[in-house]
């Protein structure tokens, strides 16, 4: 259950990276439902995904 979480997760930040604003709230809604070795995974994978994305690099601040 735990993983599939993850992935909507995943899935949900993907749909909102369009307004900056949206992703900082559900990247913070994230950090509170997912385990503490999930918040890692998704530390990586914000990394890689927000590569391209410099509008969503302010969001940082919210998983440090």
């Amino acid at each position: 259950m735990a993983r599939a979480m993850f992935e909507y997760t995943k899935t949900v930040l993907k749909k909102v990276s369009f307004n900056a604003e949206l992703f900082c709230k559900e990247l913070e809604k994230a950090l509170n439902r997912l385990l503490p070795y999930e918040i890692e995974e998704l530390k990586i994978w914000l990394n890689q995904f927000i590569a391209t994305k410099p509008e969503l690099y302010v969001c940082l601040a919210v998983v440090k």
